[in-house]
């Protein structure tokens, strides 16, 4: 198991204490819950059944009944239950047929959403099933599921049979760029980290994205034939994910497809002008949903406030799809290593691994020497005016110990060489970010760059802190 210290230190607690569990698991779709669960429990599993996808009642019914078929190791199957209550009734008499009260009993139930969608009764027979006998029981219960934002509503949220039921829960995150070498490392795939972030860019640490990575190939090889090629699972992957996780998915892939537009993020009216959806059409619980189930980030620019919240795509694989695959013809493929080399995808890279910075924040403030430091993220925009030619900046870490660290971002294939244009910039930007604020914190400009920063004339006196990519990992 690469990575998931924490999750499978939590579940190594579950398992060991002496009272009933019911554990819910969930994240986005291929990010490895399944996999987490089986490993961890391997052996240990004597119930486990998996939900259907767009399957009808009387589909994941039969499934049930061929799950205890499984779990009962018998010749024969038995009668598919008529509703939830019969069949959850069917488990619990299995469970009960185990004997050895003291064992720990373990049930798995997974994707749980595609089996309690439309008017499914099943967390009704679910809750009958966890009060009625799980919660006097030795035993664990996982339900997971990939449609977090279900998750959190229907079972963590629950204020019928299930509230505060759940005694633990998992909110399973992609890999970190770390846990991402790790695991190349473990498959004895070696990659110099240049090479992991334009990976990492692609496709982020979905591990079973990186699943389909090569060795002995480079990273735009692998993107090649993983993006480009007809049959590369990331060519078509985009619709699956999204499809798989909501209901009317074409009303979030709008969403998604506008936020992909603009860098600097969107309003949530600007949203609406770009998509057409309604205000009070459910915008806010889809833009709940999508922040819930990882796909974009909400954050209020510095000095402003709730009411100024701008919206952006984060997930770091819907991003290049948008911008590189989406418009390529189904039956045709392109040359990856000729598209890496244009303007587009060099401005392109440069927002996406601002983006990667942003999601390894604790990784940036360690190497600042300010983990202990109470922080808040902002990015700035200053918009021209008669006073002042406007500014942008990428992040700021604004420091409880009264300082604000203007970092800016940028993605180069070598050692970066401050010119006095870009001397003159930075001290534009410092400057104008006074003025507009009016902060009185010590500001520190801090440089992050993939291969560091030369110090020259230009640089001397200016930037405060360099770090390069491996303080990300």
């Amino acid at each position: 198991m690469i990575g998931r210290k924490k999750e499978m230190e939590v579940l190594a607690n579950v398992y060991a204490s002496k009272k009933p569990e019911l554990v819910a698991v969930f994240g986005r779709r291929r990010v490895g819950k399944t996999y987490l669960i089986g490993s961890f429990f391997e052996g240990k599993i004597d119930f486990e059944l998996t939900g259907l996808k767009d399957g009808t009642k009387a589909q994941q019914l039969r499934n049930f009944a061929y799950s205890l078929k499984d779990a009962q190791k018998s010749a024969t199957l038995p009668p598919p239950p008529i509703d939830w209550l019969e069949a959850f009734h069917q488990l619990k008499t299995h469970l009960e047929s185990l004997g050895n009260p003291e064992k720990r009993k373990v049930v798995f139930i997974d994707e749980v959403p595609w089996m309690a969608s439309g008017k499914s009764d099943f967390l009704t027979g679910f809750s009958y099933f966890w009060n009625s006998y799980a919660a006097k029981t030795n035993i664990v219960v996982v339900i997971c599921g990939s449609a977090t934002s279900w998750m959190i509503q229907k079972i963590i949220n629950d204020k019928g049979g299930l509230h505060n039921r759940v005694t633990c829960r998992i909110h399973l995150q992609p890999f970190t760029l770390a846990e991402t070498e790790a695991y190349f490392l473990e498959k004895h795939i070696v990659f110099d980290r240049y090479q992991l972030l334009l990976l990492y860019m692609t496709m982020g640490g979905i591990p079973h994205y990186l699943d389909q990575v090569k060795g002995g190939k480079s990273a735009i090889q692998n993107i090649d034939e993983i993006c480009f090629q007809t049959d590369g699972l990331l060519r078509t992957e985009f619709d699956n994910l999204y499809s798989s996780l909501f209901a009317n998915p074409e009303r979030y892939e709008s969403i998604i497809s506008a936020l992909s537009s603009t860098w600097k993020g969107m309003s949530r009216m600007e949203i609406i002008a770009k998509t057409k959806i309604l205000d009070g059409g459910g915008l806010t619980m889809m833009l709940q949903e999508l922040e819930q189930s990882g796909f974009i980030s909400s954050y209020i620019p510095f000095g402003k406030k709730k009411k100024d919240t701008l919206f952006r795509l984060t997930d770091c694989y819907s991003l290049f799809y948008l911008k590189f695959i989406r418009d390529i013809p189904a039956n045709e493929t392109i040359a990856w290593q000729s598209l890496s080399q244009t303007q587009t995808w060099i401005t392109w890279s440069g927002y996406a691994f601002e983006n990667i910075c942003f999601h390894h924040i604790d990784n940036i403030k360690a190497a600042l020497g300010i983990a202990g430091v109470h922080t808040n993220q902002y990015s700035f925009l200053s918009k021209p005016s008669d006073e002042n030619e406007g500014a942008q900046i990428d992040l700021l870490i604004d420091r409880q110990d009264n300082v604000i660290s203007l970092c800016e971002v940028k993605f180069y294939n070598d050692e970066l060489v401050l010119t006095k244009a870009d001397a003159d910039g930075l001290r534009r930007k410092k400057s104008i970010f006074r003025h507009v604020t009016g902060t009185k914190k010590q500001i520190f400009i801090v440089v992050i760059t993939t291969f560091g920063l030369l110090n020259n004339k230009h640089s001397l006196g200016l930037v405060d802190n360099v770090l390069d990519m491996n303080a990300l990992f």
